[in-house]
């Protein structure tokens, strides 16, 4: 959650005229030539490609983008007639990534830290507090540490303490990429309540068109070249140009996926199996206990299930990078060869051939200064020839249309870039078996597409792939089998 202090009550206009954004080192401009009005109270779906610079944008009028050593700036963009860094107690920002917006170690001190910023009165502080928790749903006490939150349960604390401090402007950047389908349908309300009260200005990325079309009064299209490709209410974008956003990469409610469906493989053996496992973060506080599951060899997998039920969790301990609280998660003996059946013991030179993980968080498993680099890692601990190298990494790139940000740093992608390059990253190695936590999210119709195929490409070539996700798309084309976490339930459901 990033703030700014000082708050007024009325809605807030937005002025941007000519206005771009280029990160240091990097050739192509982030966003160019942009001319918008945003006027007091509008409700401002924000949408474009992956890489169109929509993250960008709503990091710049929150006034985050940093200074002259982060990037060079051109043109105006003003918030009530002032640059967004000077707005003070205006604006409120959710980010796409929920573990970069925790500021304090308990739950209620995290969302009150927007209004003591604001100098809000003490009582009137916990009021808001425990209204914007009901509001997205987070029923957990004002003491429950912060650490132990689910990625989706962070986002709504995040969102939470933006709406405890009834901003002017309210922007979004992918609320609900990370909620299961109660808590989109929760935080979704939230908003509602919020902008009804007619106080704030709302601008919402989302690649989740159809959760937010009734609320919103306008839909704004960013194009990849530069500018704006369509701008207008929602039935004048999405249902008059829907085809030709869509084929540009935005998702558009009714138009179908052009991909091929695929026939569920037949039974085969279980590449990893457990017995009695009991999974958590604390030895002491388990999230799951329990559990007999099985992973078919050859086979799509997904874990699916509300947020908080342990999925990452578990994700993390059947790829062997997390130590098993009780019971065991054992390799089939022709993935495990002469290693032993204990992924948890095995190097990490020996999980790259053999199980891959992508985190929920694709920041946390770059190490290198550039794209091209970062997926030459693995390739290079396997010992590659630099010829070997060269050819799978010019594959992958343009396999997922990473190509132009060769050279660029991963830190400075897009949400979406990010996500596809910590994929990418796990399909060099060609492991037998992937190990994916939300491996679709921030992408848009076109890098969905590449991704999803280049999966199921994957799997026929014999891959066995495991993805936790919520997306419904990656449930039809890549759910083989599925295993359903519940909570606080302690069992498993397995189909």
């Amino acid at each position: 959650m990033t703030v700014t202090t000082n708050r007024s009550a009325q809605p807030a206009r937005v002025l941007v005229e000519d206005w771009g954004w280029r990160h240091a080192g990097r050739k192509a401009w982030a966003v160019s030539d942009l001319d918008l009005v945003i006027e007091p109270g509008e409700r401002v779906l924000l949408l474009g490609a992956s890489g169109a610079g929509k993250s960008t944008f709503i990091h710049a009028l929150a006034g985050v983008l940093g200074g002259a050593d982060e990037g060079e700036t051109r043109g105006s963009l003003l918030v009530d007639g002032v640059v967004p860094e000077r707005a003070r107690g205006r604006i409120g920002l959710v980010l796409q990534d929920p573990d970069s917006q925790v500021i304090l170690s308990k739950v209620g001190d995290d969302v009150a830290f927007g209004c003591e910023n604001l100098g809000v009165p003490r009582d009137e502080i916990w009021r808001r507090v425990h209204t914007a928790l009901d509001a997205v749903g987070l029923d957990l006490p004002l003491h429950h540490p912060t650490s132990a939150l689910s990625g989706g349960q962070k986002q709504r604390l995040a969102l939470a303490g933006v709406l405890a401090m009834q901003p002017s402007l309210v922007l979004l950047d992918e609320p609900t990429a990370n909620l299961d389908p109660e808590g989109i349908v929760e935080v979704r309300k939230a908003v509602e309540r919020l902008v009804q009260q007619g106080s704030s200005t709302l601008v919402v990325i989302e690649h989740r068109v159809e959760v937010w079309r009734d609320l919103m009064t306008r839909v704004i299209v960013l194009d990849a070249a530069g500018g704006v490709l369509a701008d207008g209410t929602p039935d004048q974008v999405l249902d008059d140009v829907g085809e030709r956003l869509a084929a540009a990469g935005v998702w558009v409610p009714g138009v179908p996926l052009e991909l091929p469906g695929r026939r569920a493989p037949a039974v085969r053996e279980s590449i990893l199996t457990t017995d009695d496992l009991s999974i958590g973060r604390h030895r002491a506080d388990p999230v799951q206990t329990g559990l007999e599951l099985t992973v078919p060899a050859g086979a799509a997998t997904v874990v699916v299930g509300p947020n908080g039920a342990g999925k990452s969790t578990l994700a993390l301990t059947l790829a062997g990078l997390l130590p098993e609280l009780a019971g065991t998660v054992a390799a089939s003996p022709t993935l495990a060869g002469s290693l032993g059946p204990r992924p948890l013991r095995w190097k990490s030179t020996q999980l790259l051939t053999r199980i891959g993980t992508v985190f929920q968080d694709p920041e946390h498993q770059f190490v290198a200064s550039t794209v091209r680099a970062e997926l030459a890692v693995a390739l290079q601990a396997l010992r590659w020839s630099r010829l070997q190298i060269d050819e799978r990494v010019e594959e992958i790139l343009d396999a997922l249309g990473l190509a132009a940000l060769a050279e660029a740093n991963p830190f400075s992608l897009s949400g979406g870039q990010k996500r596809r390059l910590s994929v990418a990253t796990v399909l060099t190695a060609r492991p037998a078996v992937m190990v994916l936590d939300e491996p679709t999210f921030g992408q848009d119709r076109r890098t969905w597409l590449s991704l999803v195929g280049l999966l199921q490409s994957e799997l026929e070539r014999g891959a066995t792939i495991v993805s936790v996700t919520h997306d419904a798309g990656v449930i039809e084309h890549l759910g083989d089998h599925r295993i359903e976490l519940a909570v606080p339930a302690r069992e498993v459901r397995a189909a």
